[in-house]
């Protein structure tokens, strides 16, 4: 069984660190929303990622995807 959340812990800090620390939220659904739209266009699309060589994860995936239909 493994204990270790640290990868978890990144990703809560950078959230925190990048957005929810700069927005006053009201409604929670606010919150919900913008959390998500945050997540699904910067995360996981713009923010360069260190465990891929510091590209944004899109790009790799473009280039993992080539790769493989050449293959």
């Amino acid at each position: 069984m493994c204990f270790d959340n640290a990868m978890a812990e990144s990703f809560f800090g950078t959230l925190k660190r990048e957005r929810v620390s700069r927005v006053a939220y009201l409604p929670r659904e606010a919150a919900r929303q913008d959390i998500t739209r945050y997540i699904e266009f910067r995360y996981n699309y713009k923010r360069l990622h260190s465990v891929v060589g510091y590209r944004p994860p899109c790009e790799v995936h473009a280039g993992y995807q080539k790769l493989r239909s050449t293959a």
